[in-house]
């Protein structure tokens, strides 16, 4: 490989990657980045002050936050790798989000506390169920462009 095809390699995989986080992708990062922060932050003050009154709840907004953040991360990171992983979290993240939402609702009396989740993020202004949808939507047009 000359230098020259190399520099070419280099700049498509540049290009490749910035692409995840180009136009709406910004918006999905900064959003996914905060819902990182609010998340965590709750679950860890949650967990650490009050653990045994809502264990179920408290776990899965630290899991909602994991799953957050790794999916900011492979947004930031870019690359078809990378879009791939995040398109597989995103359909677990509204998986959950679903799963959870329901049985929030059917049975309130397994959540003393509500979740990220809970209601389908109606605590958090649906963003929970709307952002990976909006993503799966973002990630799939990307591998097209």
């Amino acid at each position: 490989m000359t230098s020259g095809e190399a520099e070419v390699a280099v700049a498509e995989r540049k290009r490749t990657r910035s692409r995840l986080i180009s136009g709406p992708g910004t918006l999905l990062v900064w959003l996914y980045g905060v819902m990182v922060v609010g998340a965590v932050s709750r679950s860890v003050y949650q967990i650490a002050t009050e653990f045994d009154r809502a264990p179920l709840a408290y776990s899965l907004s630290a899991v909602a936050g994991v799953v957050y953040g790794f999916i900011t991360y492979t947004l930031v990171r870019g690359g078809e790798r990378a879009r791939r992983a995040a398109l597989v979290c995103c359909a677990a993240e509204l998986v959950g989000v679903l799963t959870v939402g329901t049985w929030t609702l059917l049975d309130r009396s397994a959540f003393p506390d509500a979740t990220v989740w809970s209601d389908y993020g109606m605590g958090y202004l649906f963003i929970p169920v709307l952002l990976p949808v909006s993503a799966i939507y973002w990630l799939r047009r990307a591998r097209t462009a």
